[in-house]
């Protein structure tokens, strides 16, 4: 199948400044997911989409392909990543003809591997493209163990019937990690989401590949892995 990936990568970034061209363990932060994806053989082109010369620069030297540089409407706060990949597609076949897939490798998952990439891939072409396939790791904690709270009463969010139950009688609860999503741009045209009733889940069990870098403690966190 013909797979396209899309790198989102714009300029700023509230609570972990600079954080794409960041350097963890000797490269910037967008090369770890370049480099993952190019290693895979899996895609067609790799596309990052960001609108700061610096970043396209960097993303260029590391083998990635940066065709236009992202409108300011889609680099705010308010812009979503359905978007921003969206907008990369209808550039990217208007030069090159349709695709049977879109990627989008968020670079704040600097751990993801070329065989997790090739994996989702494969699992999306068994499914024809009709389903988009999502990663998921297994969840900190159980939902029955969650609350949410009103003023100061703690209100489960499964029930209080579930809060006494073995950690053994509960099923496994996975979670959305934000590595890989992968979709036909048609579904994701129509849906306007990447998550649907229809998705299929790629079951990433190295907790290192749930590493989302978003605030100064998830790079700790992450500085703290590769030292381990």
């Amino acid at each position: 199948m013909k797979i396209i990936a899309i790198i989102p990568a714009r300029a700023g970034s509230k609570r972990l400044p600079g954080k794409n061209t960041k350097v963890l363990a000797g490269k910037p932060l967008i090369n770890w997911t370049i480099d993952a994806a190019l290693e895979s053989k899996c895609c067609e082109s790799i596309i990052v989409s960001t609108d700061d010369e610096g970043i396209a620069d960097i993303a260029k030297k590391a083998g990635a392909s940066v065709p236009f540089l992202r409108p300011a409407n889609l680099a705010s706060d308010t812009a979503t990543s359905v978007d921003v990949v969206l907008h990369a597609v209808k550039y990217y076949e208007s030069i090159n003809g349709t695709v049977d897939g879109v990627m989008l490798l968020q670079p704040t998952s600097p751990f993801r591997t070329p065989h997790s990439i090739c994996a989702a891939v494969n699992l999306f072409a068994k499914h024809k493209g009709k389903k988009s396939v999502i990663s998921v790791s297994k969840a900190a904690s159980n939902p029955s163990w969650c609350f949410y709270c009103e003023e100061d009463t703690m209100v489960p969010l499964m029930g209080w019937e579930h809060i006494n139950k073995r950690s053994q009688d509960y099923n496994q609860a996975w979670e959305l990690n934000g590595s890989i999503y992968i979709l036909a741009p048609e579904s994701l045209k129509r849906d306007r989401a990447f998550v649907t009733e229809s998705s299929i889940p790629f079951f990433q069990l190295r907790s290192s590949e749930a590493i989302d870098i978003d605030t100064a403690e998830d790079w700790a966190l992450a500085e703290y892995f590769i030292s381990g």
